[in-house]
């Protein structure tokens, strides 16, 4: 079933966010700021210094005598009182938020000191006595697949904690007959999103007289799917757990929906205190043990016709996920399911998607999931099939576009792309440019022995994520019929008060995007009201906030989902207020339109009455309204496209509601005596469907660019073979404005989506996806003389140094 709709106007294009002041100035409301509880005391975690060790004995009575200290909780406490979270999936590898009969990863909290003050807990977190049997760890992937390997799990059969083979058309027969196969091992590295400020909780365990519950505050983005995980753990109803969030919350990018670990351990805390319990991350713990992105190593094979085709792809892909399953994992290996091929079409493919743990820190979200990982090693590949079908880079990926006039288009995996234009947007690329002059360009610096290079990438930018994708972890015969998972929706509320100034209540968090800004855009447009009449609310509450399991910021869903969702509540609203004024003119409401403020008869503009008016009629004088008008200005609107479904049984499923598109060109240099790689300039085209507003595009198109940067020339949560991880800002390079610096020529082509109410698509993740690919495309090029094959990231001088250095020219990992 696919669904169209009628389009509203355009909403206004405002140059600044309506965010920005309170923020600029101070005012910002972060956890830190708030002390909800009055009397709320203070916790320090005890983590563990092993990557792998036996818990033999825990000794917390020297922590418990120590002065100021209300509470001091460990292994004990929190199996007697918690439950393992829920996964994903059935495996024998129980999660709890502490270590109980092992340690699995340094950072792993083991014990909680609760005191008057951080001061007085830290001190006496240090009186807390913990005997370890230290283990071998495990911290590589492959090396965790071998049968001699250190079992993570006592339970478990190895440390494979899923895998999924799956298959979609003649594969076999279609690579027996190819002229080429082409293969790539690639390696996508383990980094992370650095939020402004690090994981805060507040949390309060009240015993009622009908049992348990618990209020928490967090600088939690979501989603939603997280409530139910935290409730089944404290062994309380959903609805007994009410979690708060602020409006601000110092940026997340995916990675603080790893804090629900930390919201039941404080539940728990407070339990065993009688009193509300704060903790506050510092910037250690954070690169320590909250999460970081998926590392993955990938083994990719195409079958290629002569003239270039890609006819079929194998796809294994084994993601190193740390040392527990945590949900919403394995969500990194499964959320680019449908658009696994990427902008090509490709009519058979073969994917075997495996989940390894390791003792590293449990993975997570980080913005691109999943796409990261797979558009790194699809699009070396497509530069490694240009090479063997002796093609430019840019040629062979148009020769296998999906052609403009085939959407919407059925991927193998069953994905429905919505909309696009793939090659006109690579023509635009090119043009913008000047492909050829750069070509001309490094001929020139390779004839002198410079390291100049051109990379380009296309990617698919999947948003409004389904997440029943995480069904597929789960074999088509061990799901139960009628229990399926599926979900897009997002709700919105608007109310209108007597003085017809405008409340919208968000059904999302924000970590930056300028929700507000553009709910507050849309709304208005929709009720012809000046912006400045439209208050929106975006601090959420589970308690009083619309929302449903699938409800969050994350996988850019804002856009398409809560944006049409906007639409859907200010219509049914515009109707009452059309009445209203309608009865005040004595017209047809049919014949009213709302603009300036006004409610006005649309052929008699003249004949009119102040928007205020009219929702004042609906408060104060109902009775003047005609028989079976609800005296309601109170709309809710969820928007569910019938689009997202839960998987098929044939293991096929339409892993998001909406497909962009971004083509990206980088030129690089690499001095050839300092190995010093240099991005000199970008070129990006996205296709996000209908612009809502271009200076939050750009915003989003900058900050994509700068992460991915981080994580294609800097960034690095590297370990020991001993287990020991990075931890400070020492050894984790971050990008600032001075690594960020590079010429960088943005442009955009909308083809609107068919199935949201403005055509918008997402925008946020775009970019955070093709650049690190686009970037290492363009290395691989640069180092092309040399024969170095790029392979890995990140990409810095000392890589380079070894990759230039090396006898065979390859990095070995």
């Amino acid at each position: 079933m696919t669904t169209t709709f009628e389009r509203p106007a355009r909403p206004a294009r405002p140059t600044a966010r309506i965010e920005d002041p309170a923020l600029l100035t101070g005012r910002g409301r972060f956890l830190d700021d708030i002390d909800p509880l009055p009397g709320t005391l203070t916790a320090a975690v005890v983590r563990s210094p092993h990557p792998h060790a036996r818990i033999r004995g825990v000794n917390l009575e020297r922590a418990r005598r120590h002065p100021g200290v209300a509470a001091v909780i460990g292994p004990e406490e929190v199996t007697a009182t918690l439950r393992p979270f829920p996964l994903s999936l059935k495996t024998p590898m129980p999660y709890y938020p502490t270590g109980t009969d092992k340690v699995r990863f340094v950072g792993e909290p083991v014990a909680v000191v609760v005191a008057a003050d951080r001061y007085l807990a830290e001190d006496a977190a240090e009186l807390v006595e913990i005997d370890y049997e230290p283990l071998r760890p495990v911290v590589d992937l492959e090396e965790a697949l071998l049968p001699d390997a250190p079992r993570l799990h006592d339970d478990a059969d190895g440390n494979v904690a899923t895998d999924r083979t799956f298959e979609f058309g003649e594969v076999d027969r279609t690579f027996a007959e190819a002229d080429h196969v082409v293969k790539g091992k690639y390696y996508f590295p383990r980094y992370s999103s650095t939020p402004m400020e690090c994981y805060a909780v507040v949390a309060e365990w009240q015993d009622e007289v009908d049992g348990p519950a618990v209020q928490a505050w967090a600088n939690f983005h979501g989603p939603f799917s997280m409530v139910p995980v935290l409730a089944g753990a404290l062994g309380v109803p959903a609805s007994r757990v009410r979690l708060m969030i602020p409006a601000d919350n110092g940026g997340s990018f995916g990675i603080k929906a790893g804090i629900y670990p930390y919201v039941a351990l404080m539940a728990l805390a407070s339990k065993y205190a009688g009193r509300p319990v704060r903790w506050t991350e510092d910037r250690i713990e954070h690169l320590l043990a909250s999460s970081a992105g998926s590392d993955r190593v990938m083994w990719f094979e195409a079958a290629v016709s002569a003239d270039g085709k890609v006819q079929a792809l194998r796809a294994d892909l084994a993601d190193n996920v740390g040392a527990y399953l945590r949900p919403p994992e394995p969500s990194t290996l499964y959320r680019c399911f449908g658009n696994i091929t990427g902008a090509y079409t490709i009519d058979a493919v073969q994917i075997r998607s495996r989940a390894v743990v390791t003792n590293k820190t449990p993975t997570g979200l980080n913005r691109g999931f999943g796409g990261q990982q797979l558009y790194f090693g699809l699009e070396r590949l497509m530069d490694k099939i240009a090479g063997v079908c002796g093609l430019d880079p840019a040629e062979l990926r148009q020769r296998n576009f999906v052609p403009s006039d085939a959407f919407p288009y059925a991927t193998p995996t069953g994905g429905i792309y919505d909309s696009g234009d793939y090659r006109r947007v690579m023509d635009m690329l090119l043009k913008n440019a000047d492909y050829e002059a750069l070509r001309l360009r490094q001929r020139e610096a390779r004839e002198r022995g410079d390291y100049f290079g051109i990379g380009v990438a296309t990617i698919v930018d999947p948003s409004a994520t389904n997440i029943g994708y995480v069904g597929l972890a789960t074999p088509a015969e061990q799901r139960k019929a009628g229990r399926g998972k599926s979900g897009s929706t997002e709700h919105v509320r608007i109310s209108v008060d007597l003085n017809g100034v405008v409340s919208v209540l968000l059904g999302t968090v924000p970590q930056g995007q300028g929700h507000a800004t553009v709910a507050q855009e849309i709304v208005a447009n929709q009720l012809g009201l000046p912006p400045e009449h439209v208050r929106p609310v975006v601090e959420m509450d589970t308690a009083t906030t619309p929302w449903t399991v699938s409800s969050g910021s994350y996988s850019s869903r804002f856009a398409p989902l809560l944006t049409s969702a906007l639409v859907e509540a200010s219509e049914k609203l515009a109707e009452t207020i059309k009445i209203a004024g309608a009865t005040l003119l004595e017209a047809e409401p049919s014949d009213i339109e709302l603009v300036g403020g006004q409610v006005r008869v649309r052929d008699e503009p003249e004949r009119a009455v102040a928007f205020r008016h009219a929702a004042g009629l609906v408060h104060w004088d109902p009775g003047a309204l005609p028989d079976g008008t609800p005296a309601r200005l109170y709309e809710e609107a969820a928007f569910t496209p019938p689009e997202s479904k839960a998987a098929s049984r044939t293991d096929q499923i339409n892993s998001s509601l909406c497909y962009g598109f971004v083509a990206e060109l980088v030129t690089v240099r690499i001095d050839a005596e300092t190995r010093q790689l240099e991005l000199d300039q970008v070129v990006t085209v996205h296709d996000p469907g209908t612009i809502l507003n271009p200076t939050l595009l750009e915003g989003q198109i900058h900050g994509a660019l700068a992460q991915a940067i981080g994580g294609a020339m800097y960034e690095e949560m590297r370990y020991t073979d001993a287990g020991q991880p990075t931890a400070t800002f020492m050894d984790y390079l971050c990008p600032t404005t001075a690594e960020t610096q590079y010429d960088l020529n943005s442009d955009h082509l909308e083809t609107p989506s068919p199935l949201t109410r403005l055509g918008a698509k997402g925008s946020g993740e775009g970019s955070s996806m093709s650049l690190p690919v686009a970037i290492a495309n363009a290395v691989a090029d640069a180092l092309a003389p040399a024969s170095v094959d790029i392979t890995s990231l990140p990409l810095h001088g000392n890589v380079l140094n070894e990759l230039l250095g090396g006898s065979d020219n390859e990095r070995n990992l």
